[in-house]
């Protein structure tokens, strides 16, 4: 990859992360630095330099998270064809009855 990034690029690079089981979504970071900025929009959790893609990501809780991060990564290389760096920011425990938490 050389310059900036595309959008159709960040997209399909977006989809490739999401589309890896276990993964529950992209993140933007703790402090929302992990961003692309494109004309118009920000892409949270996607971070493109000219010879690395920086991918930051939300797993499901129970999932082998090394795994997970490998697939990531083998994912977006075939997408992008460079260097992956993937960085776990959040493990998501799903509600076990959303339906407890409302007054009855």
């Amino acid at each position: 990859m050389s310059g900036a990034p595309t959008g159709e690029l960040v997209d399909r690079v977006a989809e490739a992360v999401r589309s890896v089981p276990g993964v529950v979504d992209l993140h933007g970071g703790a402090l929302g630095e992990a961003v692309t900025l494109l004309p118009g929009r920000r892409v949270a959790g996607i971070r493109q330099s000219d010879d690395d893609t920086e991918v930051h990501i939300s797993v499901e809780h129970g999932s082998r998270i090394r795994e997970v991060a490998d697939a990531v990564r083998q994912s977006v290389r075939a997408v992008t064809g460079s260097a992956v760096t993937v960085v776990v920011e959040d493990v998501v425990v799903p509600d076990e009855d959303p339906a407890a938490d409302l007054p009855s």
